[in-house]
């Protein structure tokens, strides 16, 4: 591109010639995404997929979208950029996994007020590394820079997600009953929900983002942005071997608001508090915090960031499964029915 037809726009704080170094960069990157599926490279209008369905009968496409929240402050104030794209991956993979659904391509949207190439690449490195750990391709994405509409060096993420299940494949969780086992998959820190209270915890505690977190040898930059597990390959092999009949990604809102999406209004879920691993992270902050238990289940995936509900029968072979990936799982809880007297529909014993 000529630089004398560009020179107006970069006058302005926009500068396309660095947004081209970043494509030209990151083309190998993103080709390390590619599944059978992707018939073009990026710098398409459109991002060309083509599913391979005549294994299923009746297929439908499941789509999420979501990002990486205040979890980017932290990103910003540590300045380590390279994990927040496995966040935004995750985010949105974990969330249609929950209904059966097998990623096929993921799309990004990076937004800035001016565009450092080497760290837009170090944080779609990290988007390519998520798409590599659900064997989902990077079909596209965008990158946007706006003077005016974000701070200094700050960014912010976005992502979206596309996957596909037969439909009788489908989990919704209509056949859960009670009787049915409540298993507990590890999380592996915060994952990204909760943040604008995290930052308000740390910056009160007076701790420094490289000295070592309490309980562990890490410091606490890489605690608090210790990327979110993606759990498409560790129940690839659960899903086959048996039915699962419902599934639930601790997000925002923790256990009590998470675990009723996939249940229907007779039955309740029966926790039973410490069956599971707790994390140093989340004894920090709920020391540090004052908060009370119940308050940290209500924010915090507190050491479980995936659940999922199967028939008591079927417990032990899907804890062995799991715990054959080197991800640690627990039975949690039950599913009980639901009296006129419950008004949520979690119970936690603690």
């Amino acid at each position: 591109m000529s630089s004398s037809r560009s020179q107006v726009y970069t006058d302005a704080g926009v500068n396309i010639e660095a947004g081209n170094d970043l494509v030209s960069k990151i083309k190998s990157i993103v080709a390390t995404t590619h599944t059978t599926g992707v018939l073009c490279n990026i710098g398409s209008f459109g991002g060309l997929f083509r599913p391979d369905i005549s294994s299923m009968k009746d297929p439908i496409l499941v789509a999420s979208t979501d990002g990486v929240g205040t979890k980017l402050k932290l990103a910003f104030e540590f300045n380590k950029h390279d994990t927040v794209g496995i966040d935004l991956v995750a985010m949105s993979v974990n969330d249609i996994l929950v209904q059966g659904a097998k990623p096929l391509f993921f799309l990004d949207y990076y937004a800035c007020s001016k565009l450092d190439v080497e760290k837009a690449n170090t944080v779609i490195a990290g988007i390519a590394e998520g798409c590599r750990q659900s064997s989902c391709a990077l079909l596209g994405g965008e990158t946007a820079e706006m003077p005016g509409m974000y701070d200094g060096e700050d960014y912010d993420l976005a992502g979206f997600c596309v996957g596909i299940v037969d439909n009788e494949a489908l989990v919704d969780g209509s056949k859960i009953k009670s009787g049915d086992a409540v298993i507990g998959i590890q999380s592996s820190g915060v994952h990204s929900n909760g943040y604008s209270l995290v930052r308000k915890i740390f910056a009160a505690s007076g701790a420094k983002k490289d000295d070592i977190f309490p309980g562990t040898d890490k410091t606490f930059a890489e605690v608090l942005l210790e990327p979110t597990i993606i759990y498409v390959e560790c129940l690839k092999s659960v899903m086959r071997e048996m039915e699962i009949k419902g599934m639930v990604h601790v997000t925002g809102g923790g256990f009590y608001d998470n675990i009723p999406r996939v249940l229907t209004n007779s039955v309740k879920a029966v926790i039973d508090f410490g069956t599971w691993d707790i994390l140093p992270v989340f004894n920090w902050l709920k020391e540090q915090g004052s908060l009370s238990w119940p308050e940290m289940l209500q924010i915090f995936n507190c050491g479980i960031g995936y659940i999922l509900i199967v028939d008591k029968d079927n417990v032990q072979k899907a804890l062995d499964m799991l715990n054959g990936t080197n991800m640690k799982a627990w039975q949690i809880g039950s599913i009980a029915l639901r009296s006129d007297e419950d008004t949520e529909g979690v119970q936690v014993n603690f």
